[in-house]
């Protein structure tokens, strides 16, 4: 008895930080209008970083190519790729004169290593603004351009926009994917706003050129083989200097992966990246994956023994009105509202992915990007 009275109170504890996440830290899925303004418009370098992308490249193109803006171009970089990825951008090149292309091989010392490839393209860009997207990525509109550069200001030098991934109807993984997405979104989103941001992600991210080189590039994280996007925000995002873009006509949009493996292929990556934050970050990230985790295991071992259920039940509904709540209205603004009735289910089944992929990268490393 006295053991269930110690788990009751953890649990009350878990759901006060449950509760201050879900009521505080995931509502702050809001932004500012920004003026678009012909002065905020300048020239602008977007960078495509391709490996092995030939069929994509054919397909998303077209829709950065069409964008409507005044002046910009488009650097795209050939990553060391083995099929007809670099026919196809001399293919567009040939056709615009605004396409530059940037052939890199590799090179012992960073064999394979995407942030060589993307520090080459920087180099070669033109322009200050870059605006950065993957090769499977398209843009949702042709004012992509205008509303994420138009965030910029002369205190703003990093804009993180939101890269959903297209919906697939009659697919429980794609939702999970995009759950997962959702979620992610509404951290990075949200802890930006409070003054902390901490990651991007590369399908939809801009900076400047300046401060690129400022912080010296990649060099600090060279060693790491993923990290582009993230750990390139981790190491230079301030409160000061970055700002969110959620405007609907901002959004990239990506193709889901279509068997689990892969997606769990492709965030064990991306969680292992995650290890090589600043502490704080970590930290607060931490501690909401592990009171998410201990909200179930409570929760269960608190109900099966009928201790104190009426409040224990009465904590659990309070917890997911705030979630229900939080999440709902980020799924509106982010344009996945088809989620909001799955989001109990989706949660479990994303708790249960992440716990076996830290396992998982316990036991072994994660491979590198491609």
């Amino acid at each position: 008895m006295i053991i269930l009275h110690v788990l009751f109170y953890i649990f009350i504890v878990v759901i006060l930080v449950q509760l201050f996440f879900y009521a505080y830290v995931f509502s702050k899925v809001k932004q500012k209008k920004h003026s678009t303004s012909s002065a905020n418009k300048p020239n602008v370098s977007v960078i495509v970083c391709a490996k092995n992308e030939a069929n994509n490249l054919e397909k998303f193109l077209p829709s950065i190519l069409n964008q409507d803006y005044p002046n910009f171009e488009l650097v795209l970089i050939n990553d060391s790729s083995t099929d007809t990825t670099l026919k196809v951008m001399e293919r567009f090149k040939a056709n615009h004169d605004h396409v530059k292309i940037v052939n890199v091989k590799n090179i012992e010392a960073f064999w394979g290593n995407k942030k060589y490839a993307l520090t080459l393209g920087i180099k070669a860009a033109t322009h200050n603004h870059l605006l950065f997207t993957d090769a499977d990525c398209k843009p949702v509109s042709n004012q992509w351009i205008t509303e994420m550069i138009g965030c910029f200001s002369n205190e703003h030098q990093i804009v993180l926009g939101y890269g959903a991934y297209a919906k697939v109807k009659k697919s429980f993984l794609n939702k999970l994917i995009r759950f997962e997405t959702l979620m992610t979104a509404v951290q990075y989103f949200s802890y930006s706003k409070l003054g902390q941001p901490y990651m991007g992600v590369g399908r939809n991210l801009a900076y400047t050129k300046d401060l690129f080189f400022e912080a010296r590039g990649f060099m600090d994280h060279m060693h790491i083989k993923s990290g582009d996007d993230d750990l390139f925000v981790n190491q230079i995002a301030t409160a000061k200097n970055t700002v969110i873009c959620l405007s609907k006509n901002s959004f990239t949009e990506s193709i889901s992966k279509k068997s689990y493996s892969d997606w769990v292929i492709q965030k064990r990556r991306h969680i292992s990246t995650a290890n090589h934050y600043k502490t704080k970050h970590k930290a607060m990230l931490s501690l909401f994956h592990v009171s998410q985790f201990l909200f179930f295991a409570l929760s269960i071992a608190l109900i099966s023994t009928l201790f104190n259920w009426e409040i224990v039940a009465g904590l659990i509904g309070l917890r997911y009105l705030a979630l229900f709540i939080t999440l709902t209205l980020a799924a509106k603004k982010l344009e996945e509202k088809d989620l909001i009735p799955f989001f109990p289910i989706l949660e479990i089944f994303l708790i249960v992915t992440q716990f076996s992929i830290f396992i998982k990268n316990l036991i072994s490393k994660p491979n590198r990007w491609k």
